[in-house]
């Protein structure tokens, strides 16, 4: 009877295993990155296409000392007038997760970015001041092509961030429609964490 037990055990446990969303990762850096457009004005700004996962890229924007980030294949729309970020200076970092379905699919994708919080004693960045904040972000797809922010997590002021942020991803982003729905914090927000900015076109 035990081992018949634990047979069945295994089987529900594979079961369940199978079906849980799987993490792949992939860099994010300039020689992955091609560049779509550039300002001459005095923000700066730039749009880029960077190498993503399986087909699906990532659309990188920086204005203003800001980046902003999009996944999949958006439409040209959103690659032109898009922007998600924070009120702050920041920058994303250099990996990517995404967050893929039973069938292989990229369903989510977890950016870490750094805000660059002004030092107190000198009114200059510094590492010590910075904010770290895990986004969770929308994949386009092809028929669905609008990628957008579904969630935020405070990576330094929970420990377990990363964990809250691919929960975030596989319960909420999965579901989550760009334009009437409201991205929000989950867990804790400390200090060091950041006011959102953001602008989709209709």
């Amino acid at each position: 009877m035990k081992s018949v037990l634990l047979t069945a055990l295994a089987i529900a446990t594979g079961a369940l295993a199978a079906h849980a969303n799987e993490s792949r990762y992939t860099d994010l850096k300039p020689k992955s990155c091609q560049t779509i457009s550039r300002s001459e004005d005095e923000s700066g700004s730039v749009s880029l296409k960077c190498k993503g996962l399986q087909g699906y890229p990532v659309y990188v924007k920086e204005g203003d000392v800001r980046q902003s980030a999009f996944f999949g294949p958006i439409d040209d729309t959103y690659i032109e007038r898009a922007f998600e970020s924070f009120s702050t200076f920041n920058h994303a970092g250099e990996k990517v997760e995404w967050r893929l379905d039973d069938s292989g699919k990229p369903v989510a994708a977890i950016l870490r970015y750094v805000i660059e919080h002004a030092d107190p004693k000198t009114g200059a960045p510094s590492k010590a001041s910075q904010g770290q904040v895990l986004v969770i972000s929308t994949v386009a797809q092809k028929g669905s092509a609008q990628s957008c922010v579904a969630g935020y997590v405070d990576a330094l002021a929970n420990p377990d961030a990363n964990e809250v942020a691919r929960k975030v991803a596989d319960t909420v982003a999965t579901d989550f429609r760009c334009g009437s729905g409201e991205p929000v914090w989950h867990g804790k927000k400390g200090e060091r964490a950041d006011d959102p900015m953001r602008y989709l076109p209709e």
